[in-house]
């Protein structure tokens, strides 16, 4: 029996992105099942397979897990290419990944993501400067520790899929890292698997304008790629 992924909008779930872009890259077999956005705030229709009322949400038979970092580790019982083999770079890759779950607060914040829109970021805040210069230390770590071109090898694993919503934040905010993290970035944003869901994204019907509020927040909308669809 396949996985069921429960999710919501491609263009500003972040968390649903990361579990959605591992199963894709891994070539997991999964359903996946969108539930879009209300615009209230209420998410009432996610009670229905989330016991939190969030997503992602991953059903396995009559088993519910509910948490995108619970999701990986749920899948790599059974797929070990998860993670990566090597134990030094599994517990680097953990750690890493563990820090996006619980860390950069001022970069969730001040820079939501958005598939579609690119936005001038103005002079980023005291908070979202040190974030940023701890994701540029982090990448650098990794790819120098391990070889790249991913972050713990020569697989693209679950840590990678962990950042894949900063690589659209960092493109759609006009951020800038430091070289090499910026070319990890670009290939982050081309794998075959964040690029569709991108493109998805991007290609949405629906508009939530409480997200699209919170990403643009009286901030100059330098392009919006939904009108070049």
């Amino acid at each position: 029996m396949a996985y069921r992924l429960f999710i919501a909008n491609k263009n500003y779930s972040s968390w649903s992105m990361r579990p959605w872009v591992l199963l894709r890259a891994l070539q997991i077999p999964f359903e996946e099942v969108l539930t879009p956005f209300d615009g209230a705030g209420s998410q009432q229709a996610f009670t229905h397979f989330s016991p939190t009322a969030k997503v992602p949400c991953l059903h396995d038979g009559e088993r519910v897990v509910w948490d995108s970092l619970a999701i990986l580790e749920y899948v790599a019982e059974d797929h070990a290419t998860t993670w990566p083999g090597d134990r030094a770079a599994r517990a680097w890759a953990r750690c890493a990944s563990a820090e996006m779950h619980s860390g950069f607060a001022a970069l969730r914040d001040e820079c939501s993501m958005n598939c579609a829109l690119s936005i001038d970021l103005g002079t980023p805040s005291e908070a979202l400067e040190k974030d940023l210069t701890r994701l540029d230390l982090l990448w650098q770590e990794g790819l120098d520790t391990f070889g790249g071109p991913w972050l713990a090898g020569d697989a693209f694993t679950a840590v990678d899929a962990m950042f894949a919503p900063v690589a659209v934040r960092i493109r759609g905010y006009g951020i800038k890292l430091g070289a090499t993290a910026m070319t990890y970035n670009e290939r982050l944003l081309a794998h075959p698997s964040v690029a569709d869901w991108i493109e998805q994204g991007v290609a949405e019907p629906w508009v939530d304008e409480p997200h699209e509020a919170d990403c643009i927040r009286g901030r100059r909308i330098i392009a919006d790629r939904r009108r070049q669809a």
